[in-house]
C-alpha cells in the first residue's frame, strides 16, 4: 500500500512553521488530555493537537475498519495491535483530511471546534502502556568508550559484542513522559578507600543517556521467532529516550547480574511516536559490521535512519548549553537485528513493548551520548554558558533532548524530551 501521507509537496490548511518538527508529512501518534479533562488518542500538525476520537465519531474515517472506541482509550496499545495496514490507512486519511485542497473539515467550524486544540491547551500523557521494556547496548562507539574507561582500552569490546546485540530487561513502571520531574535516586555506592562498608546516600554521578526507543506491535507466540525480513512490519515507530543512569550506584551493583537500581528509577520518553512510515525517506546504509552476522541477523537493504540527536543541559534560571550532537545512524546493531535477536529464542513480543537502543555515541568527542563519556568519567568537566562546570548532572538542572530528520524537501521531528532533576529525599 502506497504511503500517500509522505508526499513532500503536500501542504496543510493548518498553519505550520517552516522549521516545525510536525509538518503534515509527519502525523505522529500520542495521547493527551484536553482542557475539558477528556483523554484521547491524537496526532499533531504544527502547534495543533488533533483529537482522533472526535474525528472518528464525526465519520472522517469512514471506510477504514476501525472499532468505535479505537481512539477513545488512554493508550495506543489497541491501535498499535491492529497492525501496519491500519496505521498506514489512518495516516493517509489524516493527511487527506488536513490537505490544503480538502475543505470538508476546514470549512466546518462546528467540527473543527471539537477536533482541533492548540498544544498549550492539552497535556501530553504516556502514549502506551509499556508491558515489557528491553534496553540494548548497541552503539559500538559507546561500548568502546565505556570499555576503555573501565577495562583495558585494547580490549574495550568483549568477544561477544561484535556478534550479538547485547541487551537486558529493564523496568517498565518507571518509564515516564517528557516533562515529568525526576527525583535524584538514593542507593548504595562503593566503600570509601580503606573501608569495607558501602556508602549510602544520593547518587553523586547522575547521568543522562541519549537513546531512542522503538515501540512494537504483537508479533509472535511463545516459542516462535520473527524472521529478520519481517521485523519492520512489527515496529510501530520511534520515540526519543533519555535512560537516566546513576553511575555510582550502578558501578557497585552491576556485577554479576548487570544494571538494577542505578537504571530503574526513571526513563523519560518523548510523548509523540513517529512512525517508521514517516521516517521512510531518511533510510541510510547500515554501519559496516566487523564480522558477517549469523544468518538470522542478516538483512539486505538500508536498515538505519538518519536522525539528528541533541542533548542540552539548562541550569535553573540560566540559558541552556548544548553538550552533545549525535545521530541515530551511528547504531552498530539495527532495530531489525535487535528485534530478530530478541525473539530468536521464542520470546513473545506484545503491542506496546518498548526497546531502547542503548546510549548512542558517534565518532567525535562532541557526539558522545552521556556525561560519563563527554567528561571522561569527570576528568574533563564541561564549561556551561553561565560559567559553571558540569562533571555530571546537578540538582535543578533540566536536561533537554531533541531529534529530527531533514532533507531538502521535508523535516520530520520528535519534539523535545525533557526532565528536571529534583533533590533526593533523604
Amino acid at each position: 500500500m502506497e504511503i500517500t501521507a509522505n508526499n513532500p509537496n503536500r501542504k496543510s490548511w493548518l498553519t505550520v512553521k517552516e522549521d516545525s518538527d510536525f509538518p503534515i508529512q509527519n502525523i505522529p501518534f500520542g495521547v493527551f488530555i484536553t482542557k475539558d479533562d477528556i483523554i484521547t488518542i491524537g496526532t499533531r500538525i504544527g502547534d495543533f493537537a488533533i483529537d482522533l476520537g472526535a474525528l472518528h465519531q464525526l465519520g472522517y474515517f469512514e471506510g477504514i475498519p476501525l472499532t468505535d472506541d479505537i481512539f477513545l482509550q488512554d493508550t495506543l496499545n489497541d491501535f498499535i495491535a491492529d497492525g501496519r495496514k491500519t496505521w498506514r490507512l489512518v495516516r493517509n486519511r489524516i493527511a487527506d483530511i488536513f490537505d490544503v485542497t480538502n475543505g470538508k473539515l476546514r470549512d466546518n467550524a462546528n467540527h473543527k471546534d471539537k477536533v482541533i486544540f492548540r498544544m498549550e491547551d492539552v497535556e501530553m500523557q504516556l502514549p502506551v502502556a509499556v508491558g515489557d521494556y528491553t534496553d540494548f547496548y548497541a552503539s559500538k562507539e559507546h561500548a568502546t568508550n565505556v570499555g576503555s574507561l573501565f577495562r583495558d582500552p585494547e580490549n574495550a569490546l568483549l568477544p561477544n559484542w561484535l556478534h550479538i546485540p547485547i541487551g537486558y530487561h529493564g523496568r517498565s513502571s518507571s518509564i515516564i513522559p517528557s516533562g515529568t520531574p525526576i527525583r535524584r535516586p538514593l542507593g548504595q555506592q562503593r566503600p570509601s578507600e580503606g573501608e569495607t562498608t558501602p556508602n549510602f546516600g544520593p547518587s553523586k554521578l547522575l547521568d543522562f543517556e541519549l537513546e531512542m526507543a522503538f515501540i512494537t506491535t504483537a508479533s509472535n507466540h511463545l516459542g516462535e521467532r520473527i524472521p529478520i525480513e519481517e521485523t519492520e512490519d512489527y515496529i510501530f515507530g520511534l520515540v526519543l529516550f533519555n535512560d537516566w543512569s546513576a553511575r555510582d550506584i550502578q558501578a557497585w551493583e552491576y556485577v554479576p547480574l548487570g544494571p538494577f537500581l542505578g537504571k530503574n528509577f526513571a526513563s523519560t520518553i518523548s510523548p509523540w511516536i513517529v512512525t517508521l512510515d514517516a521516517l521512510e525517506p531518511f533510510r541510510v546504509e547500515n554501519p559496516k559490521q566487523v564480522h558477517e552476522p549469523l544468518p538470522y541477523l542478516r538483512k539486505e537493504g538500508k536498515g538505519s535512519y538518519d536522525i539528528n540527536l541533541q542533548m542540552a543541559i539548562q541550569p535553573e534560571n540560566a540559558e541552556e548549553t548544548v553538550v552533545c550532537n549525535s545521530n541515530f545512524k551511528y547504531m552498530y546493531w539495527t532495530m531489525a537485528q535487535q528485534l530478530a535477536h530478541h525473539t530468536v529464542n521464542g520470546c513473545p513480543v506484545n503491542a506496546g513493548d518498548m526497546m531502547g537502543s542503548g546510549t548512542i555515541s558517534g565518532p567525535t568527542k562532541d557526539s558522545f551520548g552521556s556525561m560519563l563519556e563527554l567528561t571522561w568519567r569527570g576528568q574533563n568537566p564541561i564549561k556551561m554558558n553561565d560559567g559553571t562546570e558540569r562533571k555530571f548532572i546537578n540538582d535543578h538542572d533540566t536536561v533537554i533532548m531533541r531529534g529530527y530528520s531533514k532533507n531538502d524537501k521535508v523535516r520530520i521531528g520528535f519534539g523535545e524530551c525533557i526532565g528536571k532533576i529534583l533533590p533526593a529525599i533523604e
